[in-house]
């Protein structure tokens, strides 16, 4: 049965339920919204306990363009009154901020790239590593490397790098307010430093710095900083040195290079080959990064950095070289042509870096010189090598009685001539007989002598042959 028609009957709510089969209160509610024209009826504003703090949120939100926090301002909020929970609270800051920011939107818009344009930099660390990232807006074409700081000659040199692995020079590079390149702020203006506008001028870019404290104007890299963390530094880590780190980044770069980006639809080495020819040209020359110290070359061709010694081409032994020192290296600079004539791995204090290229080829092994000073001696060594192979053998063996033993060796020379004599003395080295007893003994054996020959070819064992039964004979039956 209908429960207005019912209740018109009965005239009563629990009536009209008990007629229709539902509670009152449904019948109450019902005849509430047929009475108020078909609609709900409406109800009344319910008050909240922080009505009385409203009015102070919503200053303050507006006054910290929404940026202030519903922790920083309970303690105004106790203070005005408001007795509620700090959950109750957040709630009412967070409305705050959306009704704030609803009628003050900053206008943002997505960016449009121009070919050559814009490379954009950054910073990021992980597990103890600097991580340096650029990416070419248009093409997305990705570099990554990693370093052991974040100072302005490393950041420099490594954007060095980025322009030679683009092959050429884009118009902007865009970074954040790094220390490294920021010499200060005038009115929200960045001015950067000496060193990097001299840097700038060399190579042909404007630098540009994105807003302060806004992170979406620069978003393209600070996404490759996150992937480079968990794609390349977190499987990898840890990295035993950074050469080996840079090389896994270089591999990086080229597979995520070679593939097709998301967001443009095309592979970036590929767009890079089309943006490479709007792309400003490289300058001729490196730009000088980072301070240059000089030192002088010493009579070992080398230089010392760093309480360490390495090694320099023999020519410059005198003169003086500057050095420096990029991402673990170290350059060796003749520093009025600017040429590089030397570069080494940094190595430890105490320790020299020395390269065979630089002295003409690999150290020899050291050779102590026989120098024949006595009579004897001088007589002995005229035989020539041989005489100086049996001294030196003598020596080695510990034959202390060796100087005495050439006047002897020299009588046996005399008596048996030089042709008999080198030839016992050869034999007496080849079988390590040190000692003028062994050479008499070999004069004295002449031609009985053995001489030993190389082993010839095996010789193929000749068995004698035998009668021989088969084994069917051994069979059981068989020897019946």
């Amino acid at each position: 049965m209908d429960i207005i028609a019912a209740y018109r009957e009965v005239g009563t709510y629990r009536g009209a339920a008990q007629v229709t089969g539902t509670t009152h209160k449904t019948v109450k509610r019902v005849i509430a919204r047929h009475e108020a024209g078909g609609g709900a009826p409406a109800r009344p504003a319910r008050g909240h306990n922080y009505d009385i703090v409203a009015a102070l949120v919503a200053e303050r939100v507006a006054k910290t363009a929404g940026r202030i926090s519903a922790k920083r301002m309970l303690p105004a909020a106790r203070a005005a009154g408001y007795a509620g929970s700090g959950r109750n609270f957040r709630r009412l800051v967070a409305d705050c901020k959306q009704a704030w920011r609803a009628g003050h939107h900053r206008g943002r818009r997505p960016a449009v790239w121009s070919p050559g344009e814009h490379l954009v930099i950054d910073w990021g660390s992980e597990g103890g590593l600097h991580v340096f990232c650029a990416v070419l807006a248009w093409s997305r074409f990705r570099f990554v490397r990693f370093a052991a700081d974040e100072r302005a000659a490393t950041t420099l040199a490594l954007l060095a790098e980025c322009f030679e692995v683009l092959g050429g020079v884009p118009g902007t590079v865009l970074a954040d307010r790094m220390g490294c390149l920021k010499g200060g702020v005038v009115a929200n203006v960045v001015v950067p430093t000496a060193e990097y506008v001299r840097f700038a001028a060399h190579y042909g870019f404007r630098p540009d710095f994105c807003e302060a404290a806004d992170p979406e104007s620069k978003g393209i890299v600070e996404n490759l900083v996150g992937y480079a963390k968990s794609d390349l530094v977190v499987p990898q880590a840890p990295f035993g040195e950074l050469a080996a780190a840079n090389a896994a980044a270089a591999a990086w770069c080229a597979e995520v290079n070679g593939t097709i980006h998301s967001e443009i639809c095309a592979v970036p080495a590929e767009r890079l080959v089309i943006e490479r020819e709007l792309l400003g040209a490289l300058p001729s020359l490196r730009a000088a990064i980072g301070r240059l110290v000089m030192r002088k070359v010493d009579r070992l061709s080398c230089v010392r950095f760093g309480s360490a010694r390495y090694s320099v081409p023999t020519r410059l032994i005198g003169e003086q070289v500057g050095l420096r020192t990029d991402d673990g290296r170290l350059l060796v600079i003749v520093a009025g042509a600017g040429e590089v004539v030397a570069e080494h791995v940094l190595v430890p204090p105490g320790e020299a870096s020395v390269r065979d290229e630089h002295y003409g080829g690999p150290r020899p092994a050291p050779r102590r010189a026989v120098r024949p000073k006595t009579a004897a001696e001088k007589q002995f060594c005229a035989l020539g090598p041989v005489a100086e192979a049996f001294i030196t053998g003598a020596a080695a063996s510990g034959n202390t009685r060796l100087g005495p033993e050439l006047a002897e060796l020299n009588t046996l020379r005399a008596a048996h001539g030089d042709d008999v004599f080198l030839a016992a003395l050869d034999r007496a080295v080849a079988f390590s007989r040190w000692r003028a007893a062994d050479v008499r003994s070999i004069l004295a054996a002449g031609a009985g002598a053995p001489e030993p020959a190389m082993a010839g070819d095996v010789l193929p064992p000749g068995l004698p042959p035998v009668p021989v039964r088969p084994l069917a004979d051994y069979a059981i039956g068989g020897l019946s």
